[in-house]
């Protein structure tokens, strides 16, 4: 109920959109849609940008607040913060997202997901987010989407800042970092440290041998401390030099048994450099190296005695190299031919016949415009060594209507490779599986005004080669997927009422034949929708984020059914003087009791307050 009240408010609201002309001009770029800055206003395919200034206006304390919710965009967790959590984009599985920071690629090559629970927000300056496939310019993984994650980088002249936050369960969120950039050079360094005592993670049951198969009536803390850095030179006019660099260490307590542990130290570490030469207005190269590192050693802790035992470790490590290059063979007229190479190496305390890998793809990408109509289209072949080559292909059209009004059309074709545990791991692989394939199309519809804009877009996706299990409970390429879908979304601001709302809907169904055709693919709700309001008045700023979720199934057999559930989160902020903001925040204020996946909690009615310094300039 509260979801349909949510998403009626939300549906009402829209067409009002394109009665605030005084609204402010919000006009993004964006990169990871092309390989190459475009406006957002200007992209062929569904993307969303959030910046830094709505990271700390929204209060988010983590990755996953700030992103549930949006368009497209469905996710699933283990019982609170820190917790491991699954985001899936389109109705498509979780591995079917690519997730870069700074330009490298991130992710587990053991287990093909992205520890997002451990990217803290303290160190990011913004994220972009793209619905639909990017393998023509991406190769693997980007069957769903891509979400690209920059870490805080340096705006002119020195900038300091510092927080300092706590909250229930003893939650402390603590940050701070510098800026500085020059005539020539720039440079940015910052850390943070965030602690809770978390909530009961899992209801599970020994007995029946449910949720995580045991009784661990506790509560299950996290803690994370991180630093990133990026510097930057121009050597010389048209030529410049970057670094970054993020580590984040963690510690995550959950409920298990001896056999699969209770407690994981895990990091996350991603390094790389970037060479840009801009020769002139029609020739650019950019050269990106880079190495991701995702670590977890599991361990045991005895309730009673203590004492900790080693269960397990996994560590992999992804080793990046590119090059592209761009040319401007007439106005509106971009080619950019590239090449990326990729290594993957796993290191684990279990046994692996293979541990290492080598993916090489070559791309190329057509952008124009010819008065009101644009055009993109890319190719990519990528060679792995594992499996062979694989072409994938997109294309997209628009026309541009007058007064901000556009039409897009888009269609293409992604794939994601088998990870080291579908291939490899002891007594659940099989080595002879192929990729898993998709096709998509997309109708878009979207008008842009000043500092106002709305959207809808249509979809269809279809999945082949699912990895699975047959009747024998052998892993094979057996599994096929059908999703539609659509999402709303639109932007505006009325008498200083900043009101910004997303819905979606998407109907993920199996398509295997079988018990199971046309059922709901499991862990994704079919409706969600988010609604986020903020004002400022004087010295004060008010918001409400409103989410909703409709049910979901737990398994492919569409027998146990999740209840939908709707929270309401509410902030303030208060400008004590030019460099010192105090906020204050309360998640799920109704205090609604609700889950994500079967057994595991989430948190209930929660307070936080901080405390932020930044000097003006």
């Amino acid at each position: 109920m509260q979801y349909r009240l949510l998403s009626l408010a939300i549906a009402l609201g829209l067409p009002s959109l394109a009665l605030a002309e005084d609204a402010i001009d919000l006009d993004q770029v964006l990169v990871t849609a092309t390989r190459t800055e475009i406006s957002l206003q200007d992209s062929l395919v569904p993307a969303q940008v959030i910046d830094r200034e709505e990271i700390d206006r929204s209060q988010a304390s983590s990755l996953v607040e700030l992103l549930a919710g949006r368009a497209g965009i469905g996710f699933s967790n283990q019982g609170g913060p820190g917790k491991l959590t699954s985001f899936n984009i389109r109705g498509t599985e979780s591995d079917h997202v690519l997730v870069m920071i700074d330009g490298v690629r991130m992710g587990s090559a053991s287990a093909g997901t992205t520890a997002f629970q451990d990217l803290p927000l303290s160190q990011i300056e913004r994220i972009e987010i793209v619905r639909g496939p990017r393998s023509s310019l991406y190769g693997s993984e980007a069957i769903g989407g891509v979400i690209q994650i920059f870490t805080r980088g340096a705006a002119s002249g020195l900038q300091l800042h510092a927080q300092a936050g706590f909250g229930s369960y003893d939650l402390r969120d603590h940050s701070a970092g510098f800026s500085y950039r020059g005539q020539r050079g720039w440079v940015s360094a910052n850390a943070g440290y965030q602690e809770t005592d978390g909530i009961n993670a899992c209801n599970g049951s020994a007995a029946l041998f449910a949720g995580c198969f045991v009784d661990e009536p506790d509560r299950d803390g996290y803690r994370n401390t991180s630093f990133s850095a990026r510097a930057g030179i121009e050597l010389v006019e048209g030529l410049s030099l970057e670094g970054n660099f993020l580590n984040a260490d963690s510690f995550n307590e959950f409920d298990g048994s001896a056999f699969g542990g209770n407690e994981s130290e895990n990091l996350q570490r991603v390094a790389g450099g970037t060479l840009r030469w801009k020769a002139s207005e029609l020739f650019a190269l950019t050269v990106q190296a880079g190495r991701s590192e995702d670590q977890s050693d599991t361990y045991y802790r005895d309730a009673d005695s203590q004492a900790r035992s080693f269960a397990s470790a996994f560590a992999t490590r992804r080793d990046t190299a590119s090059a592209q290059a761009d040319f401007a063979v007439a106005e509106d007229q971009l080619i950019s031919l590239g090449a990326d190479w990729l290594n993957d190496q796993l290191d684990s305390s279990t046994p692996f016949d293979q541990t290492e890998r080598d993916n090489t793809g070559v791309f190329a990408e057509y952008q124009g415009r010819f008065g009101a109509h644009a055009l993109q289209a890319s190719v990519r072949s990528d060679d792995n060594e594992q499996f062979g080559e694989h072409t994938t292909g997109s294309l997209g059209y628009g026309f541009g209507f007058g007064n901000g009004f556009k039409f897009t059309a888009s269609a293409g074709t992604g794939f994601k490779a088998p990870t080291f545990n579908d291939l490899y791991y002891p007594g659940f692989s099989n080595p002879e599986l192929k990729p898993e394939k998709s096709k998509s199309a997309n109708l878009g519809i979207a008008q842009y005004g000043q500092g106002w804009n709305w959207t809808f877009n249509a979809y269809e996706t279809r999945v082949e080669d699912l990895i699975g299990f047959d009747s024998a409970f052998n892993i094979v390429n057996v599994e096929k997927a059908r999703i539609r879908g659509a999402e709303l979304t639109g932007f505006v601001t009325l008498a200083g009422l900043d009101i910004n709302a997303q819905l979606s809907h998407t109907d993920p169904r199996d398509d295997s034949g079988g018990l199971n055709q046309d059922n709901l693919l499991a862990r994704r709700a079919r409706n969600t929708a988010r609604l986020d309001l903020d004002y400022a008045i004087g010295d004060f700023r008010f918001g409400v984020t409103g989410f909703g979720s409709g049910h979901r199934f737990d398994n492919v057999a569409n027998t146990v059914r999740l209840a939908g559930y709707g929270t309401m989160d509410v902030r303030v902020e208060y400008a004590l003087n030019a460099d010192w903001r105090l906020q204050a925040k309360a998640t799920n204020v109704f205090d609604r009791d609700y889950q994500t996946l079967a057994w595991y909690n989430q948190p209930d009615r929660q307070y936080a307050v901080s405390i932020r310094w930044q000097p003006a300039n």
